[in-house]
């Protein structure tokens, strides 16, 4: 059993610091929502009057905020600030989605006080929150991991150990910016489906069993790219012309593709850049070039 303070009530920290009272964790909570606290309070746990108030005597000082600014204020207040009153042998754990390189910044700043962070956001919803099955995508040295690993699994069914000290959030923002583009590729793809007239049920069929529902992560790009064959299985001369009929299509129907439109200039540079004739998947390796990433770092 383990002293935790929780800091951040929202929509997903007070189902998480539910699991962990329930499981049998001593836990302070902290939110400027006082009933989200009287919730927690009703539950077992106790009220804190600050963050620092939460933190005194904390092993784990856990925070679930909305954004950078509010974990550095809740930890670095001069008065009211987690550093002013936890341990020396404390750990804490940001479960929060905040910008990478300002999570950097904090733990940079922790270390100088030799006080150990590490960083832990989660993946799925609010409904798993509730349910204590969060992928918790764990960011921090081995041993932090280590230490943190019972407390994280109260809250997730699965922790996926990120490789060290910062890049949980970094997976976290990759994971994000791919779901998130492509909801809006996906609704382009829909609404170009109901203007022809194509059952959707159909659609639906159609792409579970290939890479515009599975993703290339796991279909094309292992077995092509990633392996450095660029030999043509589907050429990017012809994903060239399939995306150029699907956006005339679409302008002749007036369904606005931006994220499609897009899409093609990417391969209209590939093409003008000599790889017409290579795999699709070879879309990686331009992408790659143009940021001036070295050869064979992803295979």
């Amino acid at each position: 059993m383990a002293n935790i303070a929780f800091i951040g009530l929202g929509q997903m920290g007070a189902p998480m610091a539910t699991n962990l009272l329930t499981k049998g964790h001593r836990l302070k909570v902290y939110d400027i929502n006082s009933s989200a606290v009287d919730k927690l309070v009703e539950k077992g746990a106790s009220a804190a009057k600050n963050p620092a108030d939460a933190a005194k005597d904390a092993d784990f000082v856990i925070t679930m905020l909305p954004n950078g600014k509010l974990v550095e204020n809740v930890l670095f207040d001069a008065d009211t600030g987690v550093v002013n009153s936890i341990g020396t042998n404390a750990l804490i754990i940001d479960m929060s989605t905040i910008h990478p390189f300002e999570s950097d910044q904090i733990r940079t700043r922790l270390q100088s006080l030799n006080i150990e962070f590490m960083d832990a956001p989660v993946g799925r919803t609010s409904d798993n929150a509730i349910a204590g099955t969060l992928l918790i995508l764990a960011g921090g040295t081995s041993q932090q991991v280590e230490k943190a690993h019972d407390i994280l699994l109260c809250m997730g069914s699965e922790i996926v150990n990120t490789g060290g000290p910062g890049k949980g959030i970094r997976v976290k923002l990759i994971n994000n910016f791919m779901s998130i583009s492509l909801n809006a590729l996906s609704a382009e793809a829909a609404t170009l489906c109901e203007a022809l007239e194509l059952p959707f049920d159909v659609a639906m069929q159609v792409m579970q069993g290939t890479p515009a529902s599975k993703g290339h992560f796991t279909t094309t790009w292992p077995n092509k790219v990633l392996k450095g064959d660029l030999s043509p299985a589907f050429m990017i001369d012809l994903a060239h012309k399939d995306l150029g009929i699907a956006l005339d299509v679409a302008n002749q129907l007036h369904v606005p593709l931006s994220m499609g439109s897009a899409s093609r200039e990417i391969y209209s540079q590939a093409r003008a850049m000599g790889r017409g004739k290579q795999d699709w998947t070879a879309i990686l390796e331009h992408i790659r070039f143009c940021s001036g990433m070295k050869n064979n770092s992803l295979s």
